[in-house]
């Protein structure tokens, strides 16, 4: 009766907790997060070839993205220096704002300069966002670990963060070609830009977490041989020592979880424009039907990784994304009939969201304090950076299936490859999960055995 006590005042103490500032600060940080992902990329695609661009251009402009998986490489300076002058913000906060600067300085870059100024300037200033985007990934996963006081605020706090990257995400991706169809790219770019200034605000009200303040003063100083050795191979070590043999495998399903999305993405934009849906059309679906599912797909992610654990909810999530990304071939087949847009819109949209908890909040369990913006920068660069590369070739992948065949065809043909491609990530996820579930009752079996000599 007792344990029934306390978990329904810990129910209550979480609900309780939706009304902490700190709650609505992540839910602005992870809108600040989600906002340029796309416009390096796959909106920026769409932008290219309404002028023209070659799909091969499109591609190969993608590989900006790799900023994301190779992130980890700068984290341990985030871990260790503080920001360039905003370091009297705190070592979070100091690194959110400047990031954040200069991502809305990038954004400003390009609604200026656009494709019209040659597609150097336009691969320079995405480069530069998609750099200063993903810094202020490793500092704002950084403090949503940190600033969560036990693994229920944890959830609480990756949920706020998915549903703001997710609304940054259904903008940059949905919202942006009603205003670009109306007004043009530049506008609906420098709108992005203004935008940012709801990360600024987040990283002014932001409180920089106690426990990460401790760890930072009791390491050695980065300039030191000791500190410099640490704050590179520290997190390494840690997190191969506290997960063993089975960190190779958590890195090998990591890497291939999401490679089918990053596979398709290049070619998503181009596929409606080519297959003659409308700004208008493809802004109404995805920021309606689009919302539903994802906020849906985010609830039910949540609660499938606290009912039936985060394998199972993993395992589910690679399902979905791998039937939903086949089914965009159907489309090659119906055209542009709104109905079926929709209906696979909704799915996708319903997958993104489930995968995209589990994911996160398993590698948020993962990481050590002291070197958590580091192990969070390795553990989402290692599920980004396979697909980051691979995703260059997926517009050279669609004309080379268009040999011989109409381009549709090609569509279809690329996005049924994109979705087996996570067959690998499903194996390895079911392995992860039978080699977790041996090392426990190892370790039941050791203590029971030791109980038992006791007594």
């Amino acid at each position: 009766m007792a344990e029934t006590k306390a978990q329904a005042k810990t129910k209550r103490d979480v609900i309780r907790s939706l009304g902490q500032p700190k709650v609505a600060v992540m839910l602005m940080l992870g809108f600040s997060s989600g906002l340029p992902f796309f416009l390096s990329g796959n909106t920026l695609g769409y932008w290219l070839r309404d002028v023209g661009t070659t799909l091969q251009a499109i591609g190969f402009l993608s590989w900006v993205g790799l900023a994301y998986s190779l992130k980890f490489l700068w984290a341990p300076i985030i871990d260790r220096v503080d920001a360039p002058l905003f370091g009297r913000l705190g070592r979070r906060r100091g690194w959110m704002l400047l990031a954040q600067l200069l991502v809305a300085a990038g954004l400003f870059a390009l609604a200026v300069r656009g494709p019209t100024h040659g597609l150097t300037a336009v691969g320079a200033f995405a480069l530069l966002v998609a750099f200063a985007s993903s810094t202020q990934d490793i500092v704002v996963d950084a403090w949503r670990i940190e600033a969560a006081s036990d693994s229920d605020e944890m959830g609480l706090l990756s949920a706020a963060y998915q549903l703001g990257y997710r609304a940054a995400i259904l903008l940059t991706d949905a919202v942006i070609l009603i205003i670009a169809n109306h007004f043009g790219w530049p506008i609906s770019y420098m709108t992005m830009a203004v935008l940012m200034g709801i990360g600024f605000v987040a990283s002014l009200l932001a409180i920089e977490p106690a426990r990460a303040k401790a760890a930072f003063e009791s390491a050695s100083p980065l300039w030191s041989p000791r500190g410099l050795f640490d704050a590179i191979s520290g997190p390494f070590i840690e997190f191969f020592r506290a997960h063993g043999r089975t960190a190779v495998v958590m890195l090998a399903a990591i890497s291939l979880y999401r490679l089918p999305e990053y596979v398709m993405g290049p070619m998503a934009n181009p596929f409606y424009h080519d297959l003659g849906l409308s700004k208008d059309a493809v802004g109404a679906v995805r920021g309606s039907i689009g919302l539903v599912a994802t906020l849906a797909g985010i609830t039910a992610g949540g609660f499938a990784a606290v009912r039936f654990g985060y394998f199972r909810t993993l395992i589910f999530g690679v399902i979905i994304q791998n039937l939903t990304i086949a089914s965009f071939a159907i489309l090659s087949y119906t055209g542009p009939q709104l109905q079926v847009f929709g209906a696979i819109m909704a799915a996708d949209n319903f997958g993104y969201g489930f995968a995209g908890v589990a994911l996160i909040t398993y590698m948020s369990s993962l990481t050590s304090l002291g070197y958590t913006a580091t192990q969070y920068a390795l553990l989402s660069s290692t599920y980004s950076y396979l697909g980051k590369f691979t995703k260059g070739f997926s517009g050279v992948m669609v004309e080379w299936l268009a040999t011989g065949r109409t381009l549709l065809e090609a569509y279809a043909l690329f996005f049924i490859f994109a979705g087996l491609l996570g067959i690998p990530a499903l194996i390895l996820c079911i392995l992860l999960a039978r080699v977790t579930q041996k090392q426990a009752d190892a370790v039941n079996e050791q203590s029971d055995l030791k109980n038992r000599r006791l007594a």
